[in-house]
Formats: structure tokens, sequence, C-alpha cells
């Protein structure tokens, strides 16, 4: 995931760049890398049966490149604080899931057509 924070932080950065001149918008680098980020995001999404896996996943890699593009923009301190949210929010929701959702990642679906008992 640090891949896609500096990679946002980079084409961010370049779109800010005067050597370019006057005719790149830095904030039309931002909405295609929000654009390729949704779908990278989106390719971590799994659904399996009725349950879906990967969201959290997907959520993470677009607030990754969003603290890159932060960083490339120059908001330095935004990027910190959003980073210090998201990483506590991940650590405290984990219990929270655990004590709720038991037995959920372990869990195996049993497939109809499947040879296996299970």
């Amino acid at each position: 995931m640090a891949l896609i924070a500096v990679g946002s932080c980079m084409f961010t950065a370049l779109g800010l760049e005067p050597v370019f001149g006057a005719r790149v918008d830095p904030t039309r680098i931002a909405a295609q890398i929000v654009t390729g980020v949704g779908f990278l995001g989106a390719g971590s999404i799994l659904r399996q049966g009725e349950y879906v896996r990967g969201l959290t996943t997907a959520a993470s890699i677009w607030v990754v490149a969003s603290l890159g593009m932060a960083v490339g923009f120059g908001y330095f301190w935004i990027a910190i604080f959003t980073a210090a949210v998201v990483l506590l929010t991940l650590v405290a929701i984990r219990p929270i899931e655990s004590r709720f959702f038991k037995g959920r990642r372990n869990r195996r679906l049993s497939d109809p057509h499947s040879d296996e008992p299970g």
C-alpha cells in the first residue's frame, strides 16, 4: 500500500510543477488518481456466496491514495492526522468484529457441488 501512496504523491507533485506550464491541472490528475485507485480497490473485493470480503482492504487502498495526494499537495498535517485516525479505527474495529462476529474469519463455506464434506 505504500507504493499506492508514493505513486499518488508523485503524480500530484508532478501536476504542481511549473516546468509543465499552465496546461497541467492538478485537480484533473487527482481525479484520475481517484478513478484508477477505485478500480484497484474494486479488484480486491470478492464475493463468496452470501459473504463479501475485501471491503476494508478496498477502503484502505483508497485512503492510502488520498494520503499520498495530501502529501503531494503539501498538506502534511492533514495526512498525518488522517493516517492516525484510520489506524486507530482499524485497530479499534478488530476486537468489536471479533466479539460480534465470532467464527467469521475461519468459517468455511460449503459448496453443494463439491465432493468434500463441509
